[in-house]
This record gives structure tokens, sequence and C-alpha cells, in this order.
């Protein structure tokens, strides 16, 4: 594994439960919990599966 995709698998974990928390505090919509979870998601895989 590549240093970005190491990052990579420790950072998602970490933005999806801050994105979570957000919304349980209200401050994030959930269509916007959603947007950012998929997001990150999407990322992390477009990345890890690159060559």
């Amino acid at each position: 594994m590549t240093d970005a995709q190491i990052g990579l698998s420790v950072a998602t974990p970490v933005i999806i439960l801050f994105a979570i928390t957000l919304n349980r505090m209200g401050v994030l919509q959930r269509g916007a919990t959603l947007a950012a979870v998929f997001a990150a998601i999407v990322i992390a895989a477009s990345l890890v599966l690159q060559r």
C-alpha cells in the first residue's frame, strides 16, 4: 500500500464518524450526511483501486 492509501484507510472512517456525529448534534441534515459519507467512500475506493 502506498502512503496515500494508508492515509485514506485511516481518514475515511474518521470522516464518516465525524459526519454522523454532526448529524446527531443537528449541525448536518440527513442529505448532507449521506453525501459526505458517500463521497468519502467513493474517493477512498477510487484511490485504493488505482494502480
